[in-house]
């Protein structure tokens, strides 16, 4: 007869801590692979708040957003009744709905504001794409880069924007505006009536602040508001109003590092001495271009065209025009 017998064997110390240690890898190994997990734009984004980007029912308020609270975000304003609203920043659309009665700013919008169902409200509102429906007694000085739009909408005024304030300048860049494409008066009329004229002009000396008065709450007075025309942002042009003049000049600034500054100069020059400006743009040119505006001398222009955008404004008496130019 016989025995067996077994002793169950101690690991050794080594073994131990080398199992301990491929343990501590493993987990090191996940943690570092949970730490290099895709993360996508999305799940970067801070949360959004609708309401922070809303005024919805207010009666009798001045309202507003100060510069860098809206920071390109959509925002919404319905449902508003004898109310000042001021939007002091940029944004990417606006849409206006069942308001009556209310003065409104809106500073730069990269695409559209829509005003659907409002009536009564005056308006300054600088934007990319402007178009209302079902609208009545809109009272608007407008900066748009494209065609406004109306729709059903009668009783609509229109004037060129006026307004300043320090932010505003790098407002219209963050939205991708110019300041000197405004085609204010250029409106088309969705569903016009036979006999029938759905907008008009607002008056030339139209005063700005008579229409959309400075803000009143203490909050929005600290953005340093100016209505003054010979501060405007917006160089005031006449559109499509009825010119004084049957002579008129075209003045080109070609791309370069003051062309802004120094076409601003010209106009406050100008228009301090009596000349009226009828509109500008800013647009790049290509040959063909060139040869139909400078014509036998666009040899000479053509290669300045590809430094980038040009600007021109066009100006009513030619005569006074040229001999403010030989003065320059």
């Amino acid at each position: 007869m016989g025995c067996f017998f077994s002793r169950r064997r101690k690991p050794a110390q080594g073994g131990q801590q080398a199992a301990a240690a491929a343990g501590a890898g493993q987990e090191a190994a996940a943690a570092a692979g949970e730490e290099k997990a895709p993360r996508y734009s999305w799940e970067q984004r801070a949360k959004i708040d609708p309401k922070d980007y809303t005024f919805s029912g207010l009666k009798g308020e001045t309202v507003g957003r100060l510069p860098g609270k809206v920071a390109g975000q959509q925002f919404v304003i319905q449902d508003c009744e004898n109310c000042c609203v001021y939007i002091f920043d940029h944004s990417a659309t606006i849409t206006i709905d069942d308001c009556i009665n209310c003065q409104i700013f809106l500073g730069p919008i990269k695409g559209s504001v829509f005003f659907r169902d409002c009536k009564d409200c005056k308006c300054i509102v600088a934007c990319q794409q402007f178009r209302t429906r079902d609208c009545r007694r809109l009272e608007v000085f407008l900066c748009c880069a494209t065609q406004p739009v109306i729709e059903s909408s009668t009783g609509m005024k229109f004037g060129c924007f006026q307004y300043y304030y320090p932010e505003l300048a790098l407002q219209f860049k963050d939205a991708g505006l110019s300041i000197f494409n405004n085609t204010w008066s250029n409106i088309h009329d969705f569903t016009p009536l036979s006999g029938e004229n759905n907008w008009g002009l607002l008056p030339e000396n139209a005063v700005v602040q008579d229409y959309v008065p400075l803000p009143s709450s203490e909050e929005l007075k600290a953005v340093r508001v100016s209505t003054d025309a010979m501060r405007s942002i917006i160089p005031i042009t006449r559109g499509r109003r009825q010119r004084s003049s049957d002579e008129s000049c075209l003045v080109v600034f070609f791309a370069g590092d003051y062309t802004t500054a120094n076409a601003r100069k010209l106009i406050d020059e100008m228009t301090g001495k009596g000349f009226q400006l009828v509109q500008t743009k800013e647009v790049s040119m290509k040959a063909e271009d060139a040869q139909r505006v400078f014509q036998q001398c666009a040899s000479e222009f053509i290669p300045l065209l590809e430094k980038g955008f040009c600007i021109g404004e066009q100006g009513i008496s030619v005569s006074r025009c040229r001999q403010f130019l030989q003065l320059c």
